[in-house]
Parts: C-alpha cells; sequence; structure tokens
C-alpha cells in the first residue's frame, strides 16, 4: 500500500527525517486519519508532504512497523527515504486526474492519505 502523511514543516520536517533517519509516526486524532494509520503493514511506501506555507510532497519514507495496541492512538514506526526529485503542489495534484477521486482531493486536510500505486508512481516519478 500507499500513503502520504502530512507534517508542519516547523513542528517536524523531511530533514528532521533525514537527520533521525526513523521516527515514530503518532500524535494523529482524526478518526479518519487514525484508521488509516492502523491499517498500514510493514513495507508499506509513503510520501511525505510539508503543510502550512509550502504544501508540497518532499520525500519518501517506509513502514518499518505498527503498534495498533491502543486502536486511539497507533504508532507507526517510519524510515527514511529519499527527497524527490521533483515536488508537487495540493493544487498541482489535484488537478490531475489520477487524483480526482483521491482523499488527498476530497479532503485535504486530512494528515494520513491512502494513495494508489500510479498516484505514487506519478509524485515520486518512478
Amino acid at each position: 500500500m500507499f500513503y502520504l502523511l502530512k507534517t508542519e514543516p516547523s513542528t517536524y520536517s523531511f530533514a528532521n527525517l533525514q537527520k533521525e533517519k526513523t521516527t515514530m509516526w503518532d500524535g494523529v486524532t482524526n478518526p479518519q486519519a487514525v484508521k488509516n494509520l492502523r491499517e498500514m503493514k510493514k513495507g508499506d511506501k509513503l510520501i511525505i508532504y510539508h503543510t502550512g506555507e509550502e504544501k508540497r510532497t518532499v520525500g519518501t519514507a517506509t513502514v518499518v512497523s505498527v503498534d495498533s495496541a491502543d486502536a486511539k492512538t497507533p504508532k507507526v514506526t517510519i524510515d527514511v527515504g529519499k527527497p524527490l526529485a521533483r515536488s508537487h503542489t495540493l493544487s498541482e495534484l489535484k488537478a490531475m486526474k489520477a487524483f480526482e477521486s483521491s482523499l488527498l482531493a476530497r479532503n485535504s486536510r486530512l494528515s494520513v492519505v491512502p494513495l494508489t500505486e500510479e498516484q505514487y508512481s506519478i509524485i515520486t516519478g518512478k
């Protein structure tokens, strides 16, 4: 599976993840986003997206483990991937046919968004 994780770069940026290599992705409270975190599996591929002033995709990561012992606050450990060769803004993604039915286009405030393989490929350029 593929997911997009949103983060405010002033709180935790892709550069922080690059420095730390691994982090726990927790603190998500929106019920739909929590459900998406619980559904993650080891090896799932991730896109890191900066919110706030940037509103753009910045890098990749991979799910290392998922601890759903507490269903209300799952903890997902992720490993850093690579910076994206090309960033995509939210408005660029929303304008693409492949994202028409995506939660990213329909609910752009959601912090954990499932992606299709095609959407992931568009963002990563692979």
